[in-house]
């Protein structure tokens, strides 16, 4: 389907509307990782935040511009190009085992095994007094209008995030796309976090990670609606020598990918920078946006993503 590409700036503009740049805000080091590939289920995007100073920052993800154009999603994988391999390391040999380990009338937390993920799975995760271990990825779901949704994704193996707003009524579901990470990111053939626990408290909201390599970080959500989920993130120390944070994505081409542009603000800069994702040579950024300007074949309805209020 061929669409007309659309204006970045209102597109930041109607962003900053609930964030906006603050006195307090850091500059952070950005800088990109992303290598071409021909398969669109790699991820080959990495794009890497680093400053020996932030605690604290917030992550959102957003509904697309043009969501609300968006009449027909398409959301089933794409192994075009890709390995063998690949393929066969998605496929379930035998049902997952499911465990719902938390649940109340608005909020329940429910974790997945896979025989044949590849996914390391010994990470502990408590709620309250009870702890599951062995889970390879763990979701959270809500009831909002009347209805079950999941927003969040989380494999404690590896410390890969995926989060979604609630979903646009025309569609009633939209897909997750870009994943994230947050804490000390370290590379073992792809980046990674390495967590030793993980909490959860239902009545803030609130998702508690303990580091391998020290201390944590607290992760909780402050929005979520029709249109945004927003998480703020507070780290107990600032990661120095490697990044704090990292966005994980896909790219082959302008119409198969879950990410292809990005704006971000430079501090003390009179406008926004505006660049092809592939193209992005690096930046000290106050604020960046990561998303799509027209429609994708992969995962059409994902969300674009907003990391600002960098501060210590």
């Amino acid at each position: 389907m061929a669409t007309k590409p659309m204006r970045l700036a209102p597109l930041v503009a109607a962003f900053l509307c609930w964030t906006g740049p603050v006195a307090a805000d850091l500059a952070v080091e950005v800088t990109n990782a992303s290598e071409p590939v021909l398969c669109a289920e790699k991820d080959n995007i990495t794009l890497n935040f680093t400053s020996p100073e932030v605690r604290k920052f917030r992550i959102e993800a957003a509904h697309p511009a043009y969501i609300g154009a968006l009449r027909e999603d398409r959301f089933q994988p794409d192994f075009t190009a890709c390995p063998q391999d690949l393929s066969k390391e998605t496929t379930e040999v035998r049902p997952p085992r499911r465990v719902t380990f938390y649940e109340d009338v608005e909020t329940w937390l429910t974790g997945y095994t896979f025989t044949n993920f590849w996914r390391p799975h010994d990470i502990p995760f408590r709620v309250g007094d009870r702890i599951e271990k062995g889970l390879h990825v763990v979701q959270l779901w809500v009831r909002r209008n009347e209805r079950a949704e999941e927003v969040l994704v989380i494999y404690p193996g590896d410390g890969y995030w995926r989060i979604r707003p609630l979903p646009p009524q025309h569609l009633g579901w939209s897909a997750y796309g870009s994943s994230f990470l947050v804490g000390p990111v370290q590379t073992e053939g792809r980046p990674i976090v390495r967590i030793s626990e993980v909490s959860f408290d239902p009545a803030t909201m609130t998702f508690r990670l303990a580091f391998a390599a020290g201390g944590g970080a607290t992760i909780k959500i402050d929005k979520l609606d029709g249109e945004r989920i927003a998480l703020e993130i507070d780290l107990d120390r600032a990661v120095t020598g490697q990044p704090f944070a990292a966005l994980r994505s896909m790219y082959v081409t302008e119409t198969n990918n879950d990410v292809a542009r990005l704006a971000l603000r430079e501090m003390d800069a009179r406008g926004w920078r505006e660049e092809p994702v592939m193209a992005f040579k690096g930046a000290r950024a106050a604020e960046l946006w990561a998303g799509r300007l027209v429609l994708s074949r992969h995962n059409t309805s994902a969300p674009d993503h907003f990391f600002s209020r960098f501060r210590n």
